[in-house]
């Protein structure tokens, strides 16, 4: 396969196999047990020094030289998108928009809502302030996301469908958990539900789902949260 993916089933995980079934790029999935410790392993280190899936090794790069390994999923995609001149505009206004609302992503919308269900459903104590704090920035984002779809009236960076609605797709499936009410957002859900009917989008959404647990065990939840950096060493 052209591609190796370095995968595990969360909404970072599901950016890169949406992209690649979009692209349509041969993959093989490598399944990461972040729950058990995998990812802190000095194989996945050479790879994600991050210690972060996904990851991805490109057997076939454009200068046709050595493999090449990219961590990060919001470089995997603007990599994915030069390397095949999809999803990702070719105008500098139209490339503009897409790069800025994948950083967007990327920085806000994504980390906040990891800490907002982090706190909400998986902290051992429930501390108020970080609860009330990540949710109303995970409100106000909600709020930025449907305003921008307001104003193109149809995806997250224009009139396209790009990257940009790649990587804040997978987050927004965690809406019910993260106690969002989509009927607040009425261009988010509209976004959400023409986004969700794309064969790629559940094909790629589709990896990974029946090895993931209905419940979290407690010492699960002590290695995904609770290694520091002397661990990783």
């Amino acid at each position: 396969m052209m591609i190796d993916l370095y995968f595990a089933a969360t909404p970072n995980g599901w950016k890169a196999t949406i992209m690649l079934e979009e692209i349509g790029l041969p993959y093989t999935v490598h399944p990461v047990n972040i729950g058990s410790g995998e990812q802190f392993t000095p194989a996945f280190l050479a790879i994600s020094p991050n210690n972060r899936i996904p990851a991805i090794i490109d057997h076939a790069p454009a200068d046709g030289g050595a493999p090449i390994s990219i961590f990060e999923s919001g470089a995997i995609l603007l990599y994915l998108a030069e390397k095949t001149g999809r999803l990702l505009p070719g105008d500098p206004r139209g490339r503009v928009a897409v790069t800025e609302w994948l950083m967007w992503q990327m920085a806000g919308l994504g980390p906040t809502l990891g800490q907002n269900g982090h706190f909400k459903l998986y902290a051992p104590d429930r501390l108020p302030y970080a609860i009330d704090r990540f949710a109303r920035e995970a409100d106000r984002l909600y709020g930025v996301l449907d305003r921008q779809l307001a104003r193109t009236g149809a995806y997250v960076a224009g009139a396209d469908y790009t990257i940009a609605d790649i990587a804040c797709f997978p987050w927004i499936i965690t809406h019910k958990a993260q106690g969002i009410d989509m009927t607040r957002f009425p261009q988010v859900a509209r976004w959400f539900a023409e986004v969700r009917a794309r064969p790629a989008v559940r094909a790629g959404t589709a990896v990974g789902r029946m090895a993931r647990p209905d419940e979290i065990s407690a010492e699960t939840k002590k290695t995904l949260m609770g290694i520091d950096a002397k661990e990783t060493r």
